[in-house]
């Protein structure tokens, strides 16, 4: 299995978008031909430069309510430069206006995604943002001196205005590399690690925005990862939220269960941002500690098994059925002036739920990177083998084997061939694969809840990409060590991706179906690992078999037709299964030249699959081998195999054209082989 097929660390940065655009109906051209919401915007632009600061405050409220899970109202928006307005209101002499004016860029950046974060970085929203740091930094640093010395609505105010600046630069921090560049200059590490430093004085709602923002900050930027590092102070501080002494606050009733959630959403992100700085050096504390081992999989496992998925959608379907909760334009007035913070108490239900999604989705991304390099299931992780292991490890005596590291009690259960990861962690994990009915849109139509199914497809997603990371380490571990894993664990796997694949369903290529693509894309990479490792124990079904070749054919990405060519070799290989043996290698025959003209990395695979699959002739399954006049057809396909090599460019392909010579070299070599049996 190909290396690039494992996935250490996502390639791009987390998206705070909450609701793709295709997840929702009514695009820009529905939109424009509708005279009334036209009609209905012009006054909330125009009023958004009033000379009266009430109506410049309304304006700058309506548009945020306005806007949620609405594209079509916020692309009309947007087409009046409604982002430059709102910017433009961020310097108003009016400190109402100011806060309403960040709630609502805020809110656009979240419901509008990349393209809106994109503009307001354009249009220069840096500026006025970075004045706000120091003068929050200042005003809070009175209030918590002095917590009498404000009104509590004065102190309400800074604190929601916080939280709207940190997540405007959190969104814009994932825009580019070019924003993220800008926003280092800022300095922003000491003013987050501020509000973590003091968050028993402060909203848990705030502390866990500047949690989100350094999680984001972290990620794969030098700049920030070493400013954090260096202080012994920020990564001990981190390290004891997510491993806290003192006694939680006393909180009754539903305040206690949403604090113990925001709590537990906070130590999840101090979890991301440890892990994004490691190796923490001395002098901190955290150096002491192994941080996957000790701290991040104790804290992230009883997470997953945290929610059920399946309640989670009935409860949201519950709520959306109880009112309507899209804004009307034509309640606006200034008579009745919106609310950015009124919800009822359905939405606020409903907004509670999205944060439990959120919280498990954001433990699955961390632990995406840390399923990459588990332990091997057999052997302690203490560091990596040198040319002697081998030998060491047959002079081991029953002393040495008192002497093993935690990493292998951890890893093995006694007298089991299974990880111990396999209860704690990729049983869950297949829990939370399982579509409920609200995790896509419907083929025809719109989500009952857009921002529920997004939060719940993200989390099939994840939990997808976890188990991919797990098996492609076991598969290397497998094979490495010679594991006899327990088959019955394959079996159930096996069938637990595809009763999930089931539900998702193969019509997976309308707007607004992308994550039912992206499940099948990831599933079948993860169905690759489990057939690697119970190589030859599964069964084969004709219609999974049929299913996967239509999949193939179908898909225009190369790697996943890798991903499925490798499937269906390991399919191939149970010895029984001769007719589906057949129809498989007939496939894979297909794709070679001079008959195909696949990409290169898939033909290949398709080569080796091949080579693979028969490379033992005293198999039943053989017999197609020689009735098919399988070795004609192979030496026919050489010439194709070596030009298909020979065009991969040495400098920019380098990994593709190693393997590529191997390949090709072992299918001359086999050919060989093959002939000389004289079978």
């Amino acid at each position: 299995m190909g290396k690039s097929q494992q996935k250490k660390r996502q390639t791009r940065r987390h998206n705070p978008m909450r609701v793709p655009d295709s997840h929702l109906e009514k695009g820009l051209a529905a939109a424009s031909e509708s005279s009334r919401k036209n009609e209905a915007i012009l006054p909330i632009i125009q009023k958004m430069e009033s000379v009266d600061p009430t109506e410049r405050k309304w304006a700058c409220v309506a548009v945020s309510n306005l806007i949620q899970n609405d594209p079509s109202t916020r692309r009309l928006l947007q087409g009046k430069n409604v982002v430059g307005a709102l910017i433009t209101r961020l310097s108003d002499s009016e400190e109402e206006v100011v806060v309403e004016a960040a709630g609502a860029l805020r809110n656009l950046c979240i419901d509008g995604g990349f393209d809106i974060c994109a503009e307001m970085y354009n249009k220069n929203i840096l500026a006025p943002l970075k004045t706000f740091i120091p003068k929050i930094s200042t005003t809070l640093s009175q209030y918590l001196a002095s917590p009498k010395s404000a009104p509590e609505n004065a102190q309400k105010l800074i604190y929601e205005f916080a939280d709207n600046v940190i997540t405007i630069l959190w969104c814009l921090s994932e825009t580019s590399n070019k924003a993220m560049n800008a926003i280092n200059q800022i300095g922003l590490i000491p003013f987050l690690m501020s509000f973590l430093g003091s968050r028993e004085n402060l909203p848990i709602s705030t502390v866990t925005s500047a949690a989100q923002c350094l999680y984001v900050l972290t990620d794969e930027n030098p700049s920030a990862i070493n400013e954090l590092r260096a202080d012994a102070a920020y990564t001990a501080c981190l390290l004891s939220i997510v491993r806290p002494s003192e006694s939680a606050p006393a909180v009754n009733g539903k305040d206690k269960e949403k604090a113990i959630e925001r709590a537990l959403a906070l130590r999840v992100l101090c979890c991301g941002i440890l892990r994004n700085i490691s190796p923490i050096p001395p002098p901190s504390v955290a150096a002491t500690v192994d941080l996957d081992r000790d701290v991040v999989l104790p804290t992230l496992e009883p997470v997953l098994s945290s929610i059920s998925l399946p309640e989670m959608s009935r409860k949201a379907q519950e709520l959306v059925e109880k009112e309507e909760f899209v804004p009307q334009l034509e309640k606006l007035s200034l008579k009745h002036t919106p609310k950015s913070d009124h919800r009822s108490e359905s939405e606020l239900e409903l907004e509670r739920l999205e944060q439990r999604l959120r919280t498990v989705q954001s433990a699955l991304e961390i632990l995406t990177g840390l399923c990459a390099t588990l332990p091997d299931p057999t052997i302690p992780s203490d560091g990596p083998e040198t040319a002697g292991d081998e030998d060491a490890d047959d002079d081991m005596d029953a002393e040495d084997d008192e002497d093993a590291t935690p990493d292998e009690e951890n890893v093995l259960p006694s007298g089991s061939s299974t990880p111990a990861y396999f209860e704690s962690l990729v049983y869950p994990l297949l829990g939370l694969i399982q579509p409920t009915p609200l995790s896509f849109p419907p083929l025809a139509g719109t989500s009952p809840h857009p921002p529920t199914t997004s939060a719940l497809s993200a989390i099939h997603i994840s939990a997808l990409e976890c188990l991919n990371n797990i098996f492609l380490s076991m598969a290397t571990a497998a094979a490495r060590h010679k594991l006899d894993i327990d088959v019955q664990n394959g079996y159930k796997l096996w069938h637990e991706i595809w009763r999930a694949l089931g539900i998702v369903g193969t019509e997976i290529s309308g707007a607004g179906q992308e994550r039912r693509r992206d499940m099948w894309e990831l599933a079948v990479g993860v169905l690759w690992g489990i057939g690697n490792i119970w190589k030859g124990s599964l069964p084969l079904e004709n219609e999974q078999v049929d299913v996967l070749i239509q999949f193939c054919n179908a898909t225009s990405d190369p790697l996943v037709k890798v991903k499925c060519i490798g499937t269906l070799e390991c399919l191939a290989q149970h010895p029984q299964s001769i007719d589906g043996n057949r129809v498989i290698s007939q496939y894979l025959l297909s794709l070679l030249p001079p008959t195909s003209s696949i990409p290169t990395e898939p033909l290949l695979q398709a080569a080796s699959a091949l080579i693979d699959v028969y490379s033992d002739e005293t198999l039943p399954y053989d017999i197609n081998f020689r009735q098919g006049r399988y070795l004609d057809a192979l030496v026919a396909s050489v010439e194709g195999v070596r030009k298909a090599v020979k065009s991969i460019d040495r400098k920019k392909e380098r990994d593709l054209r190693i393997r590529g010579e191997e390949v090709k070299d072992n299918l001359v070599a086999f050919i060989e082989y093959r002939r000389n049996l004289r079978l």
